[in-house]
């Protein structure tokens, strides 16, 4: 068994605790004053033994990486601003295309990634895949570069690059800042 890093296991123990806290409704409790030991004694200790089998999974670099205050925020900004307008603009385009305004042409594209992270790439294929109309259907690298093949409901290019742009918008560039 390999052995885990104390910082991925304080890492995942307290996102799992935080995960534990927001599904239970003691995070609200917590600041009302009103928080029950039992269930937050229970939460640690779940989140403790949740962390011991998952830490390697889960961190396998920089375990505090998001503790840096400007990345967190960034990933808030992103997370609340960018992401949610993406997924506006995706929503209103499926819409037209449901009650048939615009017609579907769908199919599947080869879209290349500047990326380098496994976290940014994952960052990147899950926006994708939440946004309606685009599915990821797998990360390939070839000479050095990352490539996501996305099953687009409207094919309007095969261009790698046009395709890109118009999957993409802005979300890689503000993944890029958090995750590199």
């Amino acid at each position: 068994m390999k052995k885990i890093k104390f910082s991925a296991f304080l890492s995942t123990a307290i996102v799992c605790y935080l995960f534990w806290l927001v599904l239970t409704g003691q995070i609200v409790s917590i600041f009302t004053g009103g928080a029950s030991l039992q269930i937050l004694l229970a939460g640690a200790l779940v989140s403790i033994i949740a962390a011991l089998f998952s830490a390697r999974f889960f961190i396998r670099s920089k375990a505090f990486y998001l503790a840096n205050p400007v990345k967190f925020f960034i990933w808030i900004y992103y997370s609340v601003i960018v992401f949610m307008w993406e997924l506006i603009k995706a929503n209103i385009d499926v819409a037209l295309r449901a009650f048939g305004f615009k017609k579907n042409k769908p199919g599947i594209v080869k879209v290349e990634s500047d990326l380098k992270s496994d976290y940014g790439l994952a960052a990147l294929a899950n926006s994708i895949t939440l946004t309606p109309g685009t599915i990821t259907l797998d990360i390939a690298e070839c000479d050095g570069k990352n490539y996501f093949y996305i099953h687009w409901i409207d094919v309007a290019t095969a261009d790698v690059k046009e395709a890109g742009d118009a999957i993409k918008g802005t979300m890689e560039k503000w993944i890029r800042r958090i995750w590199e």
